[in-house]
């Protein structure tokens, strides 16, 4: 038999311990803006409305990079052929009629990253006069969050000792050390802005209005401290 002292065993025991959730953000002005733009061309037959689309989104990119868009900021997001079909009224006395094709719709999507928001205007404006006609929904992001992320870290660290503080207060109890912390980082959702099924064609002397606002970053912290007997 080996005597254990009574000392070790209270040193092994769990210390009591508090979990707490710390909610921190920050916010900052977008610095770049996603397009969507559509060239949609619809002719007799495929051929025809492949050829029109295809001089409308050349007309598009040759635009966008005298503007200044850089290759890399210009992608294909999307391209669809579809006919288009007339549907004959059918007598109950006769046998059905089917459709007939009368015709084609050719799409080209093109996704536009613009780095300089002054331009989102007159891209937009710009891009309505040389054949794009659906699409125009924007997204305003920051490219590079890391510096926004980490002021939201800080400010969801110094929350949730802020709580910690206050509940073990209340308690009578200290609190100890910093045991373990968890983060869970939430991104601003993307909201579209001048999302319509279609783009109506304007004055090419007035640029499309743009207000991009702020983006909001959300940064959650489980922090674990122990407690001072």
């Amino acid at each position: 038999m080996v005597a254990v002292p009574m000392a070790a065993y209270a040193e092994d025991a769990p210390r009591p311990r508090i979990t707490v959730t710390g909610e921190g953000e920050a916010a900052a002005a977008p610095d770049t803006a996603i397009l969507s733009l559509v060239v949609m061309q619809e002719k007799p037959t495929a051929r025809e409305a492949l050829t029109a689309n295809n001089e409308a989104m050349a007309k598009v990119l040759d635009a966008m990079k005298k503007a200044g868009i850089a290759e890399r900021d210009l992608q294909t997001s999307g391209f669809s052929i579809d006919p288009r079909y007339v549907f004959p009224e059918n007598n109950n006395n006769q046998p059905p009629k089917p459709p007939s094709i009368v015709g084609y719709a050719v799409s080209n999507s093109l996704t536009v990253r613009v780095r300089d928001l002054a331009k989102v205007g007159d891209i937009l404006d710009q891009s309505v006069t040389l054949g794009v006609n659906q699409g125009g929904n924007i997204i305003f992001t920051n490219d590079k969050p890391d510096t926004i992320l980490e002021e939201a870290r800080k400010n969801a660290v110094a929350n949730a000792v802020a709580r910690a503080k206050t509940l073990t207060a209340a308690a009578g109890v200290e609190l100890g050390r910093v045991i373990e912390i968890n983060e869970q980082s939430f991104s601003p959702r993307p909201v579209p802005m001048a999302a319509r099924g279609k783009m109506m064609a304007m004055d090419a002397a007035s640029p499309v209005p743009v207000a991009a606002g702020e983006n909001t970053y959300n940064v959650n912290v489980n922090m674990t401290f122990e407690l001072k007997n």
